[in-house]
Parts: structure tokens; sequence; C-alpha cells
């Protein structure tokens, strides 16, 4: 059986005060991503750390529900309620990488 891989993006707006409990939710919560044939593919933050953007893909929809679910995720929930970080999270469908429309360039020098 085929499964259909799942992409996801998260955009978590966070309150200054929340900022560094947030992150340490983030610590320990995105390393679990590869048990559950998950990746991080993008990870983007504003300068304040108020909002923060991932890009996260899984081999199925199984797997992000694992993920979800795992017990070491609720043991740290603490943190991101702490945080209250207010969450969307939006599916979303997989189109053709960017490196197949154009090329990359490194504009980070410029940031």
């Amino acid at each position: 059986m085929k499964t259909t891989p799942v992409t996801l993006v998260l955009i978590a707006r966070i309150s200054a005060e929340g900022v560094s409990d947030f992150r340490a939710y983030e610590d320990a919560v995105l390393p679990l991503l590869p048990e559950f044939n998950g990746c991080l593919e993008r990870r983007l933050r504003n300068l304040d750390g108020t909002i923060e953007m991932h890009i996260v893909s899984f081999a199925s929809d199984a797997d992000f529900q694992n993920y979800r679910n795992d017990p070491r995720r609720a043991a740290h929930a603490g943190l991101l309620e702490k945080s209250s970080a207010k969450l969307e999270l939006l599916p979303m469908a997989a189109l053709r990488r960017a490196t197949e429309i154009m090329q990359c360039r490194d504009i980070s020098h410029g940031l």
C-alpha cells in the first residue's frame, strides 16, 4: 500500500515574554521528527523571535499523527502552554522544488 507524504506549515505567534519557553519546547520536540519519518525542511523566525514558521514533512499522515501523540512531546507541552504561542497549522500540497523552477542564490549576505 502506497502512503501519501504530508507537508505542513506551522505559523507560531509568540508573546515577547514567551519566546524563551517556546524555544525550549522546540529544542525538545524537533529532534524527535526523524523517529517519525519527519523532516524540518525550513525554519524561519522574525528578528525579535515573536513569529516563527516551520515547513515540515512526514512520509505519511500516520507518521505525523504518531509524532503528535508521542508522550515525549506531551511531557514538554507545559513549555508550549507557558509560551502563550498561538499556532496555525496548515496542510499544504508540495509543488515542484524551487531549484527546478529557478536557481537559488545565497541572499543571506544582504540581510
